[in-house]
């Protein structure tokens, strides 16, 4: 992924769950995430300024590590 905040991104569309890893090595899964914001998450051109807009306190989550 081509961003400096962002490491990698998993999603299941199915159960609506976000994982986020970050350059320093946390993960965090953000639940409930419907299908249009990932997919416009991932085309953003920036995708950290996305997610600090738009998923970072919008979803509840869960630091996984």
């Amino acid at each position: 992924m081509s961003s400096s905040v962002i490491k990698t991104v998993g999603y299941d569309p199915a159960r609506r769950i976000l994982d986020v890893e970050f350059h320093n090595e946390h993960v965090y899964r953000y639940d409930d995430v419907d299908n249009a914001t990932f997919a416009e998450f991932m085309a953003a051109e920036s995708k950290g300024r996305y997610f600090n807009e738009h998923i970072q306190h919008g979803y509840e989550y869960e630091r996984l590590l």
